[in-house]
């Protein structure tokens, strides 16, 4: 009979450890691509590149505006150029929150809108859709105006 060769309990845990953090969930892979996808879209705007922004759209992509929409990639770019044109950066934007399907083909982000002296005006909602060539690409866009705080007693 073979002779077993018990392992230091300090070696068992470290497998363990090493077996639980590669078993890692998909969706939270999936969840900080979508984060830093909309991190390097939002640098967009920033570094002033409406070319790299467009890259971001899906040709089916809608932006709400208003009370009208704008509806696929070339009529979001041409819209968007306007907000380009400028030397600095009219608003920026950031992810707080980002949640993918358990299915990792959809993805939603919603996160704060500044003005350009970094005051909080709006919260904008993305969703993502994973494309075949494994990019993710933007295809619904809505921002809201942020509501005042109340003023303290209120």
């Amino acid at each position: 009979m073979p002779r077993v060769i018990p392992l230091p309990l300090t070696v068992l845990t470290l497998l363990l450890a090493t077996s639980t953090a590669a078993a890692e969930p998909e969706t939270d892979r999936l969840s900080r691509q979508v984060e830093a996808t909309e991190r390097a879209f939002a640098a967009t705007m920033a570094d002033r590149d409406h070319a790299a922004f467009t890259k971001f759209l899906s040709d089916e992509a809608v932006f709400f505006s208003g009370d009208s929409e704008l509806r696929g990639k070339q009529q979001v770019a041409d819209t968007w150029k306007a907000y380009f044109e400028e030397p600095d950066a009219p608003f920026s934007w950031e992810p707080q929150r980002v949640e993918v399907l358990d299915s990792g083909t959809l993805a939603l982000s919603t996160g704060p809108v500044r003005n350009s002296s970094g005051e909080l005006y709006a919260y904008f909602t993305s969703i993502w859709r994973l494309e075949e060539n494994g990019e993710w690409k933007i295809i619904f866009d809505k921002g809201n105006r942020a509501c005042e705080e109340p003023e303290a007693g209120n």
